[in-house]
């Protein structure tokens, strides 16, 4: 579903209760401790089986019974191999850049990234879009790599204020250009299906650097990923 309306500014994602008052974003780097990649996948893998397991354990559920018996090893890898793998420096996409021959020199956009993240605060999903724009200083990359940027950092504990200062960030570094537009409009099941079960509202985030900090670039950009 495409956003009807987005706003300009980054928009502070309240606390949905009173314990969220703990998880105050102070980086945008995602907090790791030092010692976060000493163990292998596979130990991660088994261990998060077990403790899963556990859980199950605590919550009543038969862990003999046919449908449940196999689901510690299954949300285990899940989270390690597909959910979280972000978190891994190892599984950053690869960027290859090419000359701008055309000597392109208008803003480029790349709208509609679908992108499913997880809400650090309780770990259930958030989903939504991915709208990037940049002016090429020089540089032009592969627009499926775009792609797999948005899918990287999303692939992890997110809130949203950070994931869309990560990838604005990011497209910063790899494009050598400080002119980059991201626009995440996503929808968080931690409002919808906990708390106050709201099945409705959406969130708007945006990170702008130098031209996008213009109010005619920013209106330019804002007006085509608004146009059906």
């Amino acid at each position: 579903m495409r956003p009807k309306e987005i706003s300009l500014n980054i928009l502070p994602i309240k606390p949905h209760d009173e314990d969220d008052m703990d998880h105050v974003s102070s980086s945008h780097d995602t907090p790791l401790r030092a010692d976060a990649f000493d163990l292998t996948d596979e130990q991660k893998i088994e261990k998060i089986e077990g403790h899963f397991r556990e859980i199950m354990q605590v919550l009543g559920l038969d862990l003999t019974d046919d449908s449940l018996k196999g689901t510690p090893k299954r949300v285990a890898k899940m989270y390690v191999q597909e959910a979280f793998s972000g978190l891994n420096p190892a599984n950053r996409p690869s960027t290859r850049l090419f000359e701008n021959k055309y000597n392109y020199d208008q803003m480029l956009v790349e709208k509609d990234i679908t992108f499913f993240s997880h809400c650090e605060h309780h770990f259930v999903p958030i989903y939504g879009k991915v709208h990037v724009a940049y002016f090429s200083s020089g540089k032009v990359i592969g627009l499926s790599k775009i792609n797999r940027f948005v899918q990287y950092f999303a692939k992890r504990p997110q809130v949203q204020e950070r994931l869309t200062v990560q990838i604005g960030k990011e497209l910063e570094r790899v494009l050598n250009t400080k002119d980059v537009g991201v626009v995440v409009d996503a929808n968080h099941m931690c409002v919808a299906s906990r708390g106050v079960s709201d099945t409705n509202s959406k969130t708007g985030t945006a990170y702008f650097s130098g031209k996008f900090r213009e109010e005619n670039t920013k209106r330019d950009f804002l007006n085509y990923i608004n146009t059906r």
